[in-house]
């Protein structure tokens, strides 16, 4: 079996690159539309790793593409096409783009990112662990590493052109974005994530954190964008292996972010090459979280 190519930059003359982002490109394709293609960059610590995780920019696109469809009942979306045959012809002409790209209605973005968090891991726990509160959420004591929240919350944070993206309150958030538009995306994001939660259940896998974003239309009205509920974006659990007071089996980057702590690296760049098995488990990971959560195996 030949080798999966992998690309960890992708190069359209024919379009303008508007933004190049840790794992994304992004191109201008008409006044109100642009191309996101997702590359395989995989980033950990807001560091871009040196070596590419193969199929990983498929997942990312198909998974969104999935999750796009199935919630568009819930919110307004950027999703335009995930179909390569059914882009514009400008696209076409660059192979590289197909299986990896999505066409996406141009949008303001909010300079937020809206993290939904219903059990206790990551960042969220280091924060409980030292104050016993996570961006001003005051919880529970006693609580263990991964355990299921009472109810989930919304902890928002900075979206970070560069370097580490920061927690911070509601009250902070709403100084961002506006009191109204932070109760909107508030109560927008903790819907979609309860009903990707439930429906993750019933395919086996606990989705304990995840992150959206936003902006607005020429219209002004507020859509859902980039990628949603992808390993990138997220923390999936296997609901079979479960038990909290411990990190858990993911299929998620959380694998290459726990290979990276075992290392001498002070999280700053340039980040540290992965190894082979690495590399493949990461893929391995990432391609079980689709077959998973859509019941069919990627193209």
């Amino acid at each position: 079996m030949s080798a999966v190519k992998t690309i960890s930059e992708t190069n359209a003359t024919n379009l303008t690159l508007v933004h190049r982002g840790k794992v994304r490109d992004v191109y201008q394709v008409e006044d109100e539309r642009l191309l996101l293609a997702a590359t395989d960059r995989i980033s950990a610590f807001d560091c871009v790793i040196p070596n590419s995780i193969p199929r990983k920019g498929a997942v990312l696109t198909a998974l969104s593409a999935f999750w796009f469809g199935r919630l568009q009942n819930l919110t307004e979306n950027h999703f335009v096409t995930a179909d390569f045959d059914a882009m514009p012809e400008i696209v076409r002409q660059t192979e590289d783009f197909r299986g990896r790209s999505t066409l996406v209605k141009k949008t303001n973005v909010f300079p937020v990112e809206c993290v939904v968090r219903g059990y206790l891991e990551g960042s969220g726990w280091k924060d409980y662990q030292a104050t016993g509160k996570i961006c001003g959420h005051d919880l529970p004591k006693n609580l263990k590493q991964c355990e299921k929240l009472p109810t989930p919350i919304f902890t928002p944070a900075t979206k970070a052109q560069s370097g580490h993206d920061e927690n911070i309150t509601e009250a902070e958030f709403a100084e961002i974005v506006g009191s109204a538009i932070a109760e909107k995306l508030k109560l927008r994001s903790l819907l979609i994530y309860w009903s990707a939660s439930e429906y993750a259940s019933t395919r086996g896998i606990i989705i304990a954190d995840t992150k959206f974003e936003f902006g607005t239309d020429a219209n002004g009205d507020i859509l859902l964008i980039d990628e949603i509920l992808t390993p990138d974006s997220s923390r999936f659990w296997s609901a079979a292996d479960y038990a909290p007071g411990r990190a858990q089996a993911s299929f998620d980057k959380q694998f290459v972010r726990e290979y990276l702590e075992t290392l001498d690296w002070n999280k700053q760049p340039p980040a540290p090459v992965l190894p082979k098995e690495i590399v493949e488990a990461t893929t391995a990971r990432y391609l079980d979280a689709y077959r998973t959560l859509t019941g069919k195996e990627l193209e």
